[in-house]
């Protein structure tokens, strides 16, 4: 397919720019893909689609403050900074993107906070996507983490039109995060709260986690129509023991899996072997998913609602079947539902 394939007219006002005020009552569609058929319901309704011994999949990674404001040393020109990724450890080496990115050149220091404490030097401006810093701390790993993570705020996505604020990092962040490493959150996981999570201990339905540390790919611009020729960037993941038992298990008896979000799906058929069953996968991933496509792991699919040309709407149109995921959002948004990772719940079944 191509990339204007995924394009439609998204209203400014239709993009949440506020969580939910309670996580389980945002508005879920459910989209039948068999039949194109489409309920309005409350994503709190959810457990009523699922029967026990059924399972759902989540991504248990957890967001850091990815996003720092520091200034450009002699001409302190503001500069923002988004950590994307930890390269060395002992170095306290990470790669990052800037902006304006035209102003950073190699040797360039940058200064974070108030008193200018935290210090970073451009080492390189050739990775795919953007800047190598070495940050000048003396201290321990433990120490500089925490100093560092102090001075970011939530990497809320560029369309939410507001600072965040320090409540970002609590509502941008599943109730189930654990596995540090994302610089977005699990949109569909945010959904779920602490009560929902308990009715599904009541109705037998399992939970199986999984980690997948959603990266810059997922916001960076496709740049060719010819989707089989985008390269995107990998995303490192990990698949253990208990998660291939639940998801197996479920499987082989007959009963559903269920995706929470596109990055699970993208992990699910990552880690899947060719007899169809969930292995274990420590690695990385790089797989992209955009219609047709074939899965052979899940049974239907939480999402949010994304924006145009966005990978997760590929995903979302794989597994839903083109033509009804794109007609479920011109009625999405004539029904004004909320887009985006602050917005409300798609359901995809049978």
């Amino acid at each position: 397919m191509k990339l204007s394939q995924f394009k439609y007219k998204l209203p400014e006002e239709r993009i949440a720019n506020e969580p939910c005020w309670h996580r389980d009552e945002a508005r879920m569609m459910v989209v039948h893909r068999k039949t194109g058929d489409i309920e309005h319901r409350t994503f709190k309704n959810i457990l009523e689609y699922f029967d026990e011994d059924d399972t759902f999949v989540f991504n248990d990674t957890q967001v850091f403050p990815a996003r720092l404001y520091g200034n450009k040393e002699k001409t302190g020109a503001r500069i923002e900074v988004f950590l994307l990724r930890e390269l060395n450890s002992d170095m306290r080496l990470w790669d990052v993107s800037v902006d304006p990115a035209r102003k950073i050149r190699i040797g360039n220091k940058l200064y974070f906070g108030e008193d200018n404490s935290m210090v970073a030097e451009v080492i390189d401006n050739t990775t795919s996507r953007g800047r190598t810093l070495r940050f000048l701390y003396d201290g321990p790993h433990d120490e500089f983490k925490k100093a560092l993570f102090a001075l970011g705020v939530a990497p809320l996505p560029d369309y939410i039109q507001r600072e965040a604020t320090p409540e970002d990092m609590k509502d941008f962040q599943t109730i189930y995060a654990s596995q540090e490493g994302a610089i977005t959150a699990p949109a569909a996981g945010l959904h779920f709260s602490r009560e929902l999570l308990k009715r599904m201990e009541i109705h037998d339905i399992h939970k199986a986690f999984i980690t997948i540390h959603i990266g810059w790919g997922n916001f960076r611009t496709i740049d060719v129509e010819d989707l089989s020729k985008h390269k995107p960037d990998s995303e490192q993941m990990f698949v253990e023991k208990e998660a291939c038992e639940l998801v197996n298990n479920a499987k082989l008896s007959g009963h559903k899996v269920c995706a929470i979000g596109a990055s699970v799906i993208k992990a699910l058929e990552t880690a899947v072997g060719t007899d169809g069953l969930l292995k274990e996968y420590e690695g990385w991933t790089n797989k992209f998913i955009f219609p047709p496509y074939s899965f052979t792991l899940p049974d239907a699919l939480v999402t949010n609602f994304h924006m145009p040309l966005s990978p997760m709407l590929m995903v979302a149109c794989a597994f839903g079947g083109y033509e009804a995921v794109m007609n479920a959002y011109d009625v999405a948004v004539k029904e004004e539902y909320r887009f985006g990772a602050y917005g409300d719940a798609m359901l995809i079944v049978e």
